[in-house]
C-alpha cells in the first residue's frame, strides 16, 4: 500500500486519467474529489463489497434452479 501525505486542494494521479483531490479535512474525516473517465467505476469500499456479494450470489444457482428447463429442439 502506498501511503501519501496531502494537504487540502492537493491531488494525486492514478495512471494517466484518474485524479484524486483532497477537498476538505474536518477532524478525522477527509473529503475526496475523484475525477475519472466514465468507463472506470468508482465506489466506496462498502458499496463495492455489496456489489461483489450480489454478483457472486447471482452466479451461484442451486442444482434445482434449472432442472425443469428443456434444451431447445432442433
Amino acid at each position: 500500500m502506498l501511503v501519501l501525505s496531502r494537504h487540502r486542494d492537493e491531488s494525486i494521479m492514478i495512471g494517466d486519467d484518474v485524479v484524486v483531490t483532497i477537498v476538505d479535512i474536518r477532524g478525522d474525516k477527509v473529503r475526496l474529489g475523484i475525477e475519472a473517465p466514465q468507463s472506470i467505476p468508482v465506489h466506496r469500499q462498502e458499496v463495492y463489497d455489496a456489489i461483489q456479494r450480489e454478483n457472486r450470489r447471482a452466479t451461484q444457482t442451486g442444482t434445482g434452479a434449472t432442472k425443469d428447463v428443456q434444451p431447445p429442439k432442433g
